[in-house]
């Protein structure tokens, strides 16, 4: 049996008439493929009249093949650090980031205020717990509910107190103190997204350095504090025309993505198709790349069930490091994401082991961006400094 066959993956391949192509094996031959169609037999529909938003069908997006990889791929392993999409205005960063909610697999989600989990329970006893949760767990109920993972969105104009938490106003109204969640506490296991990361304010730019790195936070209020947690996938974008983005921040984004303009005149003309289909009927769009939506949450499913078994061969992993080492990037960060990204490549096409082929495909979004010019110039004149310091010291205190 093949090491392809061997995987127990669900019934995910969609059926082909006669003059159709194959049907699809894996996330990543949809991901090939399936943006390809055309709408020209669309034909105009009645929208219906309801009011709740639909979003931009995540594999309607025409081109732009490596920003929907790398949006996937973080999706699948969340060890890679989320992505950063780079590029002009009207490229479709934002678009493609908030289609991902139909794609979102499932994850554990608490009921409790707090935000207290079994795991919890597992790691630190059952004083980690609070003490509603507390006697629910001694009573066999349930913590936590499986839930879809969802897609928060940090406004550019949130304040620090919006972003970590603070007072609850409302509780303090009725002679109670307690702290509200914050926007970083909500994000817990979801996707964080930031769009135009590089015009947020120091304190917030801080709040989420220090959040992502421990993966929780602190806040005090007075006599009162909390910790909650804050394991999210830190997904941003950003146009390089209106500023740069802080060193610190570009380096806890795992994959970096170059979006660039549509170049194809079809490709184009397909796009603007797209754009206004969905302009004029959203639910019918939706619903004709339906089946590829729901295939493909499917398989991202799947892909993290299945994560945690495949391997990299050192051999292959080795290839990596040499890369990383000919490129000259001091960042640990780099082998984490190229090996994490190279994981969630290999699973994606439905294979327990990664490649060579895996590095190959992930390294530009894992490796660009990371070298430094200032670090180099800034060791290369320490360098120079060091000899000069070893010379002066040999002349003056000679070798016993």
């Amino acid at each position: 049996m093949s090491e392809q066959e061997s995987i127990p993956t669900p019934e995910n391949s969609i059926p082909a008439a006669e003059d159709e192509t194959p049907p699809v094996r894996s996330l990543r031959e949809l991901i090939d493929r399936v943006t390809g169609r055309s709408l020209d037999a669309l034909q105009p529909a009645e929208d219906a009249g309801i009011a709740d938003v639909v979003s931009f069908p995540f594999f309607a997006l025409v081109g732009q093949d490596e920003m929907k990889l790398a949006l996937l791929l973080a999706m699948i392993n969340p060890h890679i650090g989320g992505a950063l999409l780079i590029g002009p205005r009207g490229t479709g960063k934002t678009t493609a980031v908030r289609s991902l909610p139909e794609l979102l697999p499932q994850t554990p989600r608490s009921l409790c205020y707090y935000g207290c989990l079994p795991e919890d329970v597992e790691a630190g006893g059952i004083d980690a717990v609070c003490p509603d949760c507390a006697v629910k767990y001694a009573q066999g109920e349930p913590l936590a509910t499986l839930a879809q993972v969802r897609l928060v969105e940090l406004p550019l104009n949130a304040r620090l107190e919006d972003v970590v938490g603070g007072l609850d106003e409302r509780a303090a109204m009725q002679g109670h103190i307690r702290l509200r969640r914050g926007i970083l506490a909500q994000a817990d296991r979801n996707l964080l997204y930031v769009d135009e990361v590089n015009l947020l304010g120091d304190d917030v730019v801080d709040a989420i350095l220090d959040a992502a790195a421990q993966g929780y936070y602190l806040v005090r209020r007075g006599p009162i504090s909390s910790t909650y947690r804050a394991r999210f996938v830190l997904i941003g974008s950003m146009n390089p025309e209106e500023g740069k983005l802080r060193p610190q921040i570009m380096d806890r984004f795992g994959l970096r993505v170059i979006v660039r303009g549509l170049h194809d005149t079809e490709d184009r003309l397909e796009a603007y198709r797209r754009a206004r289909a969905y302009l004029s009927n959203p639910r019918q769009l939706s619903a004709e790349f339906g089946e590829t939506t729901l295939l493909a949450l499917e398989d991202i499913q799947v892909a993290r069930d299945l994560l945690p078994q495949v391997e990299i061969p050192d051999a292959v992993a080795k290839l990596g490091l040499a890369l990383i080492e000919r490129l000259q990037i001091d960042s640990l960060r780099a082998e984490i994401t190229l090996l994490e990204a190279a994981r969630a490549h290999a699973i994606a096409d439905t294979r327990l082991e990664v490649s060579p082929a895996d590095l190959s495909a992930v390294a530009p979004m894992a490796l660009r961006l990371r070298r430094s010019p200032f670090m180099d110039d800034y060791f290369t004149q320490q360098d120079f400094e060091e000899r000069e310091f070893g010379a002066i010291l040999k002349e003056i205190i000679p070798d016993q």
